[in-house]
């Protein structure tokens, strides 16, 4: 079965190389991975290809199999991991990143792509895309979060129940999300939450993982 086939959206990590500070990226993921998450976004605006690679090189190894593993923007460094032979899953693309439609050409049918949607005009411009191009839609920001400086205005828990409900295809809520925000945007219509700040600069990310994961359980 196909990594698009069983994704589980629930609990996403989006990396962030200064939040991590000295463990580094890769142990942060380890033990989030340990924690629950199950899809693990690898995003360094900053990183050079070569740099890109090395970085998945050993995140696959640490990952071993448990989460998917995705790359933010940069679909040619999703060809390359791939033609190494590296266990990279997709690709998450923003709206000014390579279309989606060009992405699934390069990557094929089995390959995640996920996609930025925040706006109506999105949603229009998706319902005229081929259902096969895009996965699932990261959809934020929730509140405001130092995160992403330039991020649109927030759309609150009420602003992305509205989103989700004309959306045609799955959403991650990001952007802010705390634990008390988690069980009220799965009852909104979150297929899953993405997480940056809350697992990646907490004192034991594994911890902070197996408390999303119960939030999300509502346990």
């Amino acid at each position: 079965m196909s990594t698009r086939a069983r994704l589980d959206l629930s609990i996403t990590l989006v990396t962030d190389a200064a939040l991590c500070g000295e463990r580094g990226v890769p142990a942060v993921v380890a033990d989030a991975v340990d924690g629950g998450v199950r899809v693990v976004q690898l995003r360094d605006k900053t990183a050079t290809d070569d740099n890109l690679l090395r970085q998945l090189e050993a995140l696959a190894v640490v990952i071993d199999g448990r989460a998917a593993l995705l790359v933010n923007d940069r679909v040619d460094v999703v060809v390359s991991a791939r033609e190494r032979g590296l266990p990279v899953h997709g690709v998450h693309l923003g709206q000014g990143d390579t279309a989606a439609s060009v992405a699934r050409a390069l990557l094929g049918d089995d390959v995640v792509i996920g996609l930025t949607a925040n706006t109506p005009e999105h949603l229009a411009t998706l319902r005229r895309m081929p259902r096969r191009d895009v996965d699932y839609l990261g959809v934020g920001v929730i509140r405001p979060t130092s995160t992403k400086p330039d991020h649109p205005p927030a759309l609150g828990i009420d602003g992305f129940a509205r989103f989700a409900a004309e959306a045609e295809l799955p959403c991650v809520a990001i952007g802010g999300i705390t634990l008390a925000d988690v069980a009220a945007l799965r009852h909104s219509g979150a297929a899953g939450v993405a997480v940056v700040s809350a697992i990646c600069a907490a004192d034991s990310p594994r911890d902070a993982a197996e408390a999303f994961v119960a939030a999300w359980s509502g346990r």
